[in-house]
């Protein structure tokens, strides 16, 4: 019972000791501190919103071989930069391209699009997932028509 007390003064001792809170204080790197506070009053607006002009375009009827070309407007209608990370095509006759850099609240951006109808007869659909910094994490645009086939 005395070893048991000895080691319980012992440790409480140990505890005291080792957390001298001034020391702490001193370790404390003011850049980062400041770089902390910038980065929460960012996070308090919350996720970019994503706003487009159509996330359907309807082609209509093209020739096989033609190539289809659209573009969709995309405006940040949130409080934070509008950050497009990828536009994954659903398949290899779809191309798009988006902006690289961050979408300004308010500000306005183009998605291009281009759909290679070879080898590509009758109804399509094709789709172009984005990956976003918004709150679902992921937009989907789609394009769709009717592609004439090629007479042999």
């Amino acid at each position: 019972m005395k070893l048991g007390n000895i080691l319980l003064i012992f440790s409480l001792t140990l505890v005291f000791i080792a957390c001298d809170g001034s020391s702490a204080k001193a370790k404390v790197n003011k850049e980062n501190v400041a770089k902390a506070k910038e980065r929460d009053l960012e996070s308090k607006k919350g996720a970019a919103l994503i706003s487009f002009d159509k996330k359907e375009y309807d082609f209509g009827t093209v020739n096989e071989g033609d190539v289809v070309k659209t573009t969709f407007k995309v405006t940040n209608a949130g409080e934070t930069d509008l950050i497009i990370i990828n536009a994954q095509p659903s398949c290899g006759c779809t191309v798009p391209t988006w902006p690289r850099t961050p979408i300004k609240p308010g500000d306005t951006a183009d998605i291009n699009v281009e759909f290679n109808t070879s080898g590509k007869p009758n109804r399509q659909s094709k789709t172009i997932t984005l990956t976003t910094n918004t709150e679902s994490g992921r937009e989907i645009l789609t394009l769709k028509g009717s592609v004439i086939p090629k007479q042999s």
